[in-house]
């Protein structure tokens, strides 16, 4: 992203922007920036929702920021690729910072799933909703990821479209090169899930009835048994390396190449 303003402080609203819009600052927003951020009336931040790119603002307010005032766009809005994060769930450290990761490097929605072995049944998601605002106010990102309510493993399996290709991250997988695993499934044009199980593994039955999915890629993520944190940000380096939209820029310059040919 060679446009991104990374030096200017980025705050994520639930408002509409627009050019001489005014958005109200929440009293947190408000902390952050005054007492935080030492900024006043008049400082300048950058502003995002989601849905109307990236604009520039001017804080205002008498003793403390108030509200923003609208200036000028700054980046239009983009569109994350169609990767999910399918999980079971961890506890709270570590999935802050799966959550944290996870949004870095591009996925569109995260969707936790109960499995046999999950070691943690209840999923806060408002604590992760605001991991993922988070993560996209540091990193510069536009979009923000969708967090899905919990589903068990096999309910998520019975609604999930057949077409998507499902990328199974398996301890138990022959380990073969992952890139390499993954090359031929570059033509999926039907969306990515990622599946990462719990710590415990996949129970035989589960593991069976992922297997006779149709379109799944059983991957193995080294000969080493990874923390599912970890296997989280391996599973999705992989993925976008080599399907994702990590190579953008390249495929960009080939065309470009190629037309001017």
């Amino acid at each position: 992203m060679p446009d991104t303003d990374f030096r200017s402080p980025r705050l994520y609203v639930d408002a509409p922007l627009e050019p001489g819009g005014k958005v109200p600052l929440d009293r947190n927003q408000g902390n952050y920036l005054g007492n935080v951020l030492r900024l006043g009336s008049g400082a300048n931040v950058l502003v995002f929702n989601g849905r109307d790119g990236e604009w520039r603002a001017a804080i205002s307010g008498r003793k403390r920021p108030e509200c923003l005032d609208i200036v000028a766009a700054a980046r239009a809005q983009d569109r994350l690729p169609d990767l999910h994060y399918v999980f079971a769930p961890l506890k709270h450290a570590r999935l802050d910072y799966m959550v944290q990761k996870a949004v870095e490097m591009g996925v569109s929605a995260l969707q936790p799933v109960l499995t046999r072995f999950t070691q943690v049944a209840r999923v806060n998601g408002e604590r992760m909703r605001a991991n993922v605002i988070e993560a996209a106010e540091q990193c510069g990102i536009l979009s923000l990821a969708a967090v899905e309510e919990p589903v068990t493993l096999d309910r998520w399996l019975g609604r999930r479209a057949p077409e998507r290709l499902l990328v199974l991250c398996d301890e138990a997988a022959l380990v073969t090169n992952p890139a390499a695993a993954l090359e031929p499934m570059r033509g999926a044009a039907h969306g990515i899930d990622v599946l990462v199980g719990p710590e415990g593994g996949f129970a035989e039955d589960e593991r069976a009835n992922l297997l006779n999915q149709p379109n799944t890629l059983r991957l193995s993520l080294g000969p080493r048994i990874l923390r599912a944190d970890t296997a989280a940000v391996a599973a999705i380096a992989l993925v976008q390396t080599v399907l994702g939209d990590w190579t953008a820029a390249e495929q960009r310059t080939q065309v470009e190449i190629s037309a001017t040919r």
